[in-house]
């Protein structure tokens, strides 16, 4: 079954950074196309950022230049690195893995920007 696991998540002051992590196991990682979501209270689940299997990747345009992915196919892992955070950036962010019908997702983990 597969599994993916995020972490890194927490409380930061705006302007502050985080590196969230995704780990996957029991899944050919290195084929899937990994997105990252976030869902904030009272709003639907976006799509913030993505990376396909070969690494090309794609944002939002609120996170642009402030945020980055990137993958480490040899540690099954997916990474957001997220810089000058902001209020509006609070919520739960999701890991998925999707490789034609498969689709995986975590159970999140929270980050809190404090303004």
């Amino acid at each position: 079954q597969a599994r993916l696991v995020e972490s890194g998540g927490g409380f930061v002051q705006a302007g502050g950074s985080l590196r969230l992590s995704c780990a996957a196991s029991y899944i050919t990682f290195s084929v899937y196309a990994i997105g990252w979501y976030r869902q904030a209270p009272g709003r639907q689940r976006e799509l913030v950022a993505s990376i396909t299997h070969d690494s090309r990747t794609s944002y939002t345009d609120s996170v642009k230049g402030r945020f980055t992915i990137s993958r480490d196919n040899a540690k099954n892992t997916v990474f957001l690195q997220m810089d000058s955070l902001k209020s509006e950036d609070t919520a739960i962010y999701y890991c998925n893995a999707r490789w034609y019908a498969q689709d995986y997702w975590g159970p999140g983990t929270q980050v809190t920007v404090s303004s």
